[in-house]
């Protein structure tokens, strides 16, 4: 059996060794990495200026505005097909959401909407508390807590995704029919995972 290469190949490897070359990385430089740096500086200029090394919120602001242009890229530009894309637009749109709310912290205001509001809350002017009133405003609080600790754990539930070793089993029980018949990912992946958010 003889072995040949198509011209292609030579021309690839060609394409290959001027990418390495200083003139080429210099316009490239110039042509690519340039422009997407002042375009990022320009898209997160907000959140450049008014980050701060000192709380998490920052960090979050800046993630939260990362997701919005993947958001966008993904969603009107993406090449992947509808099933399992928009699914993950879905939960990206879902994990800015939840960030702006855990960036709000207005969980108290929630938990009021939901029991009443607080009673006896003026400091300045302070009563004794019934125990009613003491009651009551333990329960805000609690409730509060929960609310922030459920959103708290959707968000790194989407971020972590879904578990591939699931998947593995699910295709694994399947016949070859079965497999054959219907795509098993789309039906599987609800579009969570981190590292699935590429196109």
């Amino acid at each position: 059996m003889e072995i040949k290469f198509a011209d292609s190949f030579w021309k690839s490897l060609r394409s290959l060794s001027i990418h390495q070359t200083w003139w080429y990385k210099t316009y490239s430089f110039f042509r690519r990495d340039l422009p997407y740096f002042l375009e990022n500086v320009w898209y997160f200029r907000k959140q450049l200026w008014s980050f701060r090394s000192w709380d998490y919120s920052f960090n979050l602001e800046i993630f939260s505005r990362s997701l919005e242009k993947t958001v966008h890229t993904i969603e009107l530009y993406g090449n992947e097909i509808d099933e399992t894309r928009l699914k993950k637009v879905e939960k990206m749109k879902r994990s800015i959401y939840l960030i702006d709310r855990i960036k709000s912290e207005n969980y108290i205001d929630q938990a009021e909407l939901e029991l009443g509001k607080l009673k006896n809350v003026n400091w300045f002017d302070r009563v004794e508390d019934t125990p009613e009133e003491r009651e009551h405003n333990r329960r805000v609080f609690n409730r509060a807590d929960e609310i922030e600790k459920s959103e708290w754990n959707e968000l790194w539930t989407i971020l972590r995704g879904q578990d591939l070793q699931e998947y593995k089993r699910m295709c694994e029980s399947k016949t070859p029919e079965e497999m054959s018949k219907n795509d098993v990912w789309s039906e599987w992946f609800d579009g969570s995972g981190l590292n699935t958010w590429w196109d």
